[in-house]
């Protein structure tokens, strides 16, 4: 038995979540000196998310935002490594992800983090679900969905751009 792409996300209105999800960034950000932004995609389709945002802040955002690429076994995750392991101390970070399901991912790609002082953590999702088992909080979300435990939803990217999104 195949199983039936139901999409929830198509090009367009994926682009259109990751826009107002760098504006909120800016937003929130936006103080007397904005901070620089580090953009931290968890690899792979959270990395393709992070650059989008990346260009669309480096439009409306006064201040740096650079890109690192955070990879770990999203199933088992043990060793966390990222691409640049620079001074976080007084940064402020969006750690990027295509799903948050469990908060799982997340909790374990911050864990490098612990070693430094960062002037804040920010946690963004293009699709979150409600099967939270780990205490993270999506502070960015592109779109919220209540599903089943069997469900599954997958990020579709092709490039440096997001196609779609699907439930499964």
């Amino acid at each position: 038995m195949s199983e039936q792409k139901k999409y929830i996300l198509n090009k367009e209105e994926a682009g259109r979540k990751i826009q107002r999800m760098a504006y909120e960034i800016a937003e929130r950000n936006m103080t007397e000196t904005p901070p620089a932004l580090i953009l931290a995609g968890i690899r792979d389709n959270g990395v393709v998310i992070a650059r989008s945002l990346q260009h669309l802040l480096q439009q409306i955002y006064p201040a740096p935002v650079q890109v690192l690429e955070v990879e770990l076994d999203k199933r088992h995750p043990g060793v966390i490594s990222w691409s640049d392991a620079g001074d976080f101390n007084g940064k402020t970070i969006v750690l990027v992800d295509d799903v948050a399901n469990s908060g799982k991912t997340m909790l374990y790609a911050l864990k490098p983090l612990l070693e430094f002082h960062p002037e804040s953590i920010q946690t963004l999702a293009l699709v979150e679900r409600t099967h939270k088992k780990f205490p993270v909080h999506t502070d960015y979300v592109g779109l919220s969905l209540s599903t089943t435990l069997q469900e599954h939803i997958f990020v579709e990217v092709e490039g440096e751009r997001v196609t779609g999104a699907y439930l499964v």
